[in-house]
């Protein structure tokens, strides 16, 4: 959508938490691309910058010497919810980002203080300089650090069993029991950076438990449009099995 089609200079906001395996990427996806939205995955900026790091020969674990690394990141990421492409300089990583290396790696970038200062930075500039009319935005922090003011703020969350369950279906040749452990293992880590399992005042829970994927889809849209029309960014609590 272009700029002269945007209801209001101030794009419309959606922040979207949850653990490890909640389905908040594809859902926010989904999301977006029903609303017309732009969509932009945090993470993938940490998977970008880890790459990055490792490529010139940095050990991950040297949070000095990854915050360095920074000044000569060049970030780009498509944010149109159908072609997400990443590119650090001119290369293209869209792929090697998701490869078992950087996935391994990319905790203990995530973990470093200043890292998240800078990239938060960072996802600040593209959500306020998206020329769609909203962005949805998905990641760790984004409901509470990133983009606290945001007019939609959801935490979608499922219960460990179905989060483990559902991933487990995503990955070829992995059991529910491993996936299970490492899912419990990520969010062991990543509650040591940030509270993502409980919703934060203002923030609206999105259970999806009882919920297949376009019900989800559904319910994060339901709290969006609710949002839009009270123009004050309270929705109703959508917790629980009341999704």
């Amino acid at each position: 959508m272009s700029p002269e089609h945007n209801a209001s200079p101030v794009p419309f906001v959606v922040a979207v938490d949850g653990p490890a395996g909640s389905g908040k990427s594809s859902v926010s996806k989904a999301a977006a691309a029903k609303l017309g939205f732009a969509f932009l995955d945090t993470g993938a900026a940490y998977r970008a910058l880890t790459w990055f790091a490792t490529q010139r020969g940095i050990d991950v674990a040297e949070a000095d010497a990854v915050v360095a690394s920074i000044a000569d990141f060049d970030y780009r990421i498509d944010t149109e919810p159908g072609r997400l492409r990443v590119f650090v300089g001119e290369t293209d990583v869209t792929t090697e980002i998701r490869n078992p290396e950087v996935s391994a790696r990319v905790s203990a970038v995530a973990r470093i203080p200043e890292v998240r200062l800078r990239l938060n930075e960072l996802f600040r500039g593209i959500l306020s300089g998206t020329d769609h009319d909203g962005i949805v935005a998905e990641g760790r922090d984004i409901t509470t650090v990133v983009a606290p003011e945001a007019p939609a703020r959801i935490l979608l969350t499922a219960s460990p069993e179905v989060r483990a369950a559902r991933r487990a279906g995503e990955l070829d040749g992995h059991s529910a029991a491993d996936v299970a452990a490492q899912l419990h293992a990520r969010d062991r880590a990543d509650l040591q950076v940030v509270d993502f399992m409980s919703a934060a005042e203002g923030v609206t829970t999105v259970d999806s438990t009882d919920l297949n994927f376009d019900e989800t889809v559904d319910a994060v849209i339901d709290v969006i449009k609710s949002a839009r029309a009270s123009g004050t960014g309270a929705a109703p609590s959508r917790g629980g099995t009341d999704v």
